[in-house]
């Protein structure tokens, strides 16, 4: 039996909101639906600032994408980011009860356990416990703990942390637009499973994805996520200084941006000159292109200044921390003319544009290869994910059931269906635990 289960990615955004139906072709490839999207009206760099309008916006994008793919779409994956998003690193050990046992997954999940109760700021939870390496008794940098022997078991995490109440108001949206939550996982993670491949996270890459509120960075090394951090700048504060700048409405400022708008002020000569229409019978005004790639320049340069010190914080300059695959630039943002050379400039890395298109299906339309989609197809794909597991489970349960043959052996088997149900309960990330507590919290909030 082929598994055609779809899932949705819903990407709640600054600047727009987008839902995303798709399942996996024959090929493992994606294959799109339907996308629907929406002006984010309530939406402030990354946190919901007016839930009504965010309820709209996102009703509004599911019944574009459900209108165009025919399907009904009850339950999302959902992408969280903001500047309220912190990292830290935190190392953790536990003294096992029986060393001459080996370390099953129990071990584990109480070393994780244990990190979870760190104590956050007041206001703050933590979202993910990632585990980078572990280390049983004296010997360090072990990969995979479990079926060695060892007596101590430690290990150092990254820790996501982010505010309760800015988490809880994306949840109380999704729910008030009629959905439920399938998932929730931090949106630098799921831009980087559309963007980036395994090569580049063995050997050491930064993942920046501009966006229009936040650019959110991710960091990985030997396969293993090892940064995170969201800083409050995104394509809106550029804009933002064009407006000013220029002295130009908002909305002309966002054209002149996308379609003249350069990060490189070298390229422009003096006499390129763009004519904006004036407002209500107003004189046109006009705007070398020179001074507003300056404009851009400006702001640009801060923010990729900004990222780079948090790379610069992770330890690329150590032989150890070393990025080799560079960076990689997604989300809208990274759509503005002689950025990559910028970024190459600045920070003396290898850098290119990541494209979400490897992962789609070869007649995807050619508007969903934009780095802009980047963070909405990886949601889709963490969705589909988790469909192929759960489907797995339960294809593997109905094959123990349908070999059972008569009622002594079924009793017989009973105690054993029941041990594997333990084990794929046991096998839940710590994410899906922090989602069931969500879920919990929404339902009692009602």
């Amino acid at each position: 039996m082929e598994n055609n289960k779809i899932a949705v990615g819903l990407d709640i955004g600054t600047t727009k909101i987008v839902a995303m139906i798709g399942k996996k072709n024959e090929y493992d490839k994606l294959e799109i639906l339907g996308i629907g999207k929406a002006k984010s009206l309530g939406v402030k760099r990354g946190v919901v600032s007016n839930i009504t309008q965010t309820i709209q916006s996102i009703q509004q994008a599911v019944e574009e994408a459900e209108s165009v793919s025919g399907q009904t779409i009850e339950d999302v994956v959902v992408g969280i980011a903001g500047q309220h998003i912190r990292s830290l690193h935190h190392s953790d050990y536990i003294t096992r009860n029986n060393a001459d046992e080996v370390i099953d997954e129990n071990d584990i999940d109480n070393l994780v356990n244990q990190v979870h109760k760190l104590v956050m700021l007041p206001g703050e939870e933590i979202i993910h416990v990632l585990p980078q390496e572990f280390k049983v008794d004296s010997q360090g940098e072990i990969k995979e703990p479990i079926g060695m022997y060892g007596g101590r078991l430690e290990a150092n995490f990254h820790v996501v942390v982010g505010q309760v109440s800015s988490i809880r108001n994306i949840g109380r949206c999704v729910k008030s637009a009629g959905l439920d939550l399938s998932d929730i996982t931090l949106e630098p993670l799921a831009s980087a499973s559309a963007v980036l491949s395994q090569e580049e996270k063995e050997a050491g890459v930064a993942l920046i994805d501009i966006g229009g509120g936040t650019t959110d960075l991710a960091i990985f090394k030997d396969g293993i996520i090892r940064h995170t951090a969201v800083i409050p700048f995104g394509g809106n504060v550029i804009t933002e200084d064009i407006k000013e700048g220029c002295s130009i409405i908002e909305k002309q400022a966002e054209l002149l941006k996308i379609k003249f708008g350069s990060a490189w002020p070298g390229e422009n000569k003096e006499t390129e000159i763009v004519s904006i229409p004036g407002l209500r019978g107003r004189e046109p005004k006009e705007i070398t292109l020179k001074n507003l790639s300056k404009i851009i320049h400006a702001r640009v340069q801060e923010i990729i200044e900004h990222v780079y010190l948090e790379i610069k914080n992770y330890g690329h300059e150590t032989a150890k921390g070393k990025l080799i695959a560079g960076i990689v630039l997604t989300g809208g943002g990274a759509q503005l003319k002689h950025l990559r050379q910028l970024v190459e400039y600045i920070t003396g890395m290898d850098a290119r544009i990541g494209y979400p298109n490897e992962h789609l299906a070869g007649d995807s339309d050619d508007s969903l290869s934009s780095p802009s989609y980047a963070t909405a197809v990886g949601l889709l794909m963490e969705g589909l994910e988790k469909e192929g597991k759960e489907y797995e489970a339960e294809q593997a349960l109905a094959d123990v059931v349908s070999t059972e043959s008569n009622e002594e052996e079924v009793e017989a088997n009973t105690s054993e269906e029941n041990q594997q149900e333990k084990t794929v309960e046991k096998r839940k990330s710590f994410f899906d635990k922090f989602t069931e507590r969500f879920k919990e919290f929404l339902d009692n909030a009602e």
